[in-house]
């Protein structure tokens, strides 16, 4: 159990409170970028990605001492600053005294150090938790704000799924670039054999004139591919800012993730700035598109490279189960009858030769570990 230990006294939070946030797919495009005031600052274009997330739950603890919280698992540390942050927000807005302790627990199945918001989804859903048990519903500008306090950079996940280009180490948007994505289908896998990464250890990014003005362009195709929902646009701009990203962090792999992507017909890649998380991107429009999800899951595996999830983007749709094992696996044996559901088919998760999940024989990343408080 890691507690915090701050000032407070007094009522406060009356309830437990319940918080969620969503996780994200790595960066479309991240960089360095210039603001209203034409000054360079660095930002990020996430990719969104429905299904895992965070759950939080926050038990205020009146008789407790003054100001400490503690939170399972003990080692989120970065969550805990954000619930002492948040009860300081609340308490204020309410006009009260800081609750004097409480518990949070946090459950969920982002998988840790791969790139994918984990930090920031822990963060955001223990502001929602804390706001919950006040009776409060805090906007998003508020939320970023003290997640930026809490981890000094966060995802923009409390802002919902559009397109936007955020200042993660300020917590501000810097422009709203639409109102979704190019619509697209994304293989998503892990490279470095699905290891987590030390994201405190990657080197501090240098940015000279030319990054910006190289950033500014992406920024300016990325743009113009969310207006004409361009997707062909939309791989080009992910895969020049992974290619511009390995002068930072080096992926081994990425040569060969590219060349994967120009033998199956994907329109692109992304890479996780700071993880091992990556996708191949296809047009959902493409007439064969079954067959080229099949022929990728293929060439990934054969390479070693372990295949996770794949998913779509927007208002793309769904992808059938006749689209990632072909017509040979599609059962035919149920004919359809009017009592047959008309169930919205899901992205399932790829699975290895063995079953196992998202991972075709490598180590499994961390997850959260589920606790639930009574």
């Amino acid at each position: 159990m890691t507690a915090y230990g701050g000032t407070g006294g007094g009522g406060g939070a009356s309830r437990i409170g319940v918080g969620f946030a969503a996780c994200h797919h790595g960066e479309i495009l991240q960089g360095v970028f210039l603001d209203e005031n034409d000054r360079p600052c660095a930002g990020l274009v996430t990719l969104p990605m429905q299904g895992p997330g965070t759950r939080a739950e926050f038990t205020p603890r009146p008789g407790t001492s003054p100001g400490q919280l503690a939170v399972f698992p003990a080692d989120r540390a970065k969550a805990l600053r954000a619930a002492a942050l948040a009860i300081e927000e609340c308490a204020a807005l309410r006009g009260q005294a800081p609750c004097r302790g409480g518990e949070l627990t946090l459950s969920g199945d982002v998988p840790l150090g791969l790139g994918m918001g984990s930090s920031s989804s822990d963060v955001i859903a223990a502001i929602r938790a804390v706001a919950d048990a006040y009776g409060l519903r805090l906007p998003p500008a508020t939320i970023a704000r003290l997640a930026v306090r809490a981890e000094r950079a966060s995802d923009p996940l409390m802002l919902g799924g559009r397109p936007l280009l955020f200042a993660q180490r300020e917590g501000r948007v810097l422009e709203v670039l639409g109102d979704a994505l190019p619509p697209a289908v994304v293989v998503g896998c892990a490279l470095g054999g699905g290891s987590p990464v030390d994201t405190l250890s990657l080197p501090a990014p240098r940015h000279d004139h030319e990054d910006v003005r190289a950033y500014e362009r992406l920024r300016s195709l990325l743009r113009r591919a969310v207006a004409d929902a361009d997707t062909a646009l939309l791989g080009h701009v992910s895969t020049e800012s992974a290619r511009r990203a390995q002068r930072v962090r080096e992926q081994r792999e990425f040569g060969l993730l590219d060349r994967i992507a120009g033998r199956v017909g994907a329109v692109g890649l992304q890479i996780a700035h700071s993880g091992n998380v990556a996708g191949l991107l296809f047009d959902p429009a493409a007439p064969d598109l079954g067959h080229r999800l099949r022929r990728c899951v293929r060439a990934l595996r054969t390479c070693g490279i372990p295949v996770t999830r794949t998913f779509a983007t927007g208002n793309t749709g769904t992808i059938s189960e006749e689209h990632l094992h072909g017509r040979a696996h599609v059962r035919r044996d149920r004919p359809t009858r009017s009592d047959t559901p008309r169930r919205r088919a899901h992205l399932p998760a790829l699975r290895d030769d063995e079953g196992r999940l998202g991972h075709g024989g490598g180590t499994a990343p961390a997850r959260h570990r589920h606790r639930t408080t009574r």
